[in-house]
């Protein structure tokens, strides 16, 4: 690195003008001005030293406000540069052009608003119970994505599973939530081999793609968060998950953990069965 490239204070600190992350700078500073005292103090009285260290911590302080100020400002010129570059490229539009930008972005809006509305229409933006399995083949082959959550009264973990489902309804309308009680369905479980309670199955396009069974998914833990089990949906393609799905919101996965994949089934009405079997947990 060339000289230019630093900042000079006195005899003792080199700090760099560029690339400067706030915490590692300040952690530099620090180092610099005990490494320096230590010299100064071996040569001077008490009164003396802590005349200089105060100095110096003086010193320091300045240049990191001074790097700090610098970094904001060419963040926020970048900032302003992509704002004259937008606007730029509006300016230089005539009537035609914006005309059809307007068009295409109210188009736009008109098609979400009626995808939604066709959503809701279908039970979706609501964690709902259905009554028995028979209404399980038709709730989802009307949709294109469905989370099931398989469950009973009587396990306690299947109501920490009933307030997640509950928010992410409400979140993700593109994605139908229901849940069904194993002791109405016991046709369903048993060709599903739901085993494990609670499960859900995870239904795209008629077909079982996933199962998030237990907590085993969730960081084995009945204080997983609401993002933990929206990141785990998101892993299988049933929601639209807009985050990393490369690492979990909390803390990494154990090693040798994995999920429940399973390979696809379809899932048919009355008087069909499904053309596979789910592997046994």
């Amino acid at each position: 690195m060339h000289k230019d490239d630093f900042v000079t204070e006195g005899t003792v600190l080199f700090v760099p003008r560029k690339k400067v992350v706030s915490q590692k700078l300040y952690i530099f500073c620090r180092a610099c001005i005990l490494c320096a005292a230590r010299v100064v103090f071996a040569c001077t009285g008490t009164g003396s030293r802590l005349l200089v260290y105060r100095r110096m911590a003086s010193q320091s302080m300045d240049i990191v406000a001074k790097a700090l100020e610098h970094q904001m400002l060419q963040s926020a010129r970048m900032v302003e540069e992509q704002l004259d570059a937008e606007l730029g490229k509006l300016e230089r539009m005539d009537e035609d052009e914006l005309e059809l930008l307007k068009v295409r972005r109210l188009e736009a809006l008109k098609k979400a608003q009626k995808q939604k509305q066709e959503w809701m229409s279908k039970g979706h933006g609501e964690y709902r119970e259905i009554s028995s399995e028979k209404d399980f083949f038709p709730e989802v082959k009307d949709s294109k994505s469905v989370v099931c959550h398989f469950y009973r009264d009587s396990t306690f973990r299947c109501k920490i599973l009933d307030k997640h489902l509950s928010i992410l309804a409400k979140k993700h309308l593109e994605t139908k939530f229901i849940k069904l009680n194993v002791e109405k369905a016991p046709f369903l479980t048993e060709r599903l081999r739901i085993k494990v309670i609670p499960t859900l199955a995870l239904v795209k396009d008629g077909k079982t793609k996933d199962y998030v069974v237990g907590f085993s998914d969730l960081g084995n833990t009945d204080e997983f968060s609401t993002e933990m089990l929206e990141w785990r949906l998101g892993c299988s393609d049933i929601i639209n998950y807009s985050g990393n799905l490369l690492e979990p919101p909390t803390a990494a996965p154990k090693s040798g953990s994995k999920f429940t994949k399973v390979e696809k089934k379809t899932i048919r009405g009355k008087g069909y069965d499904s053309d596979s079997e789910a592997d046994d947990d």
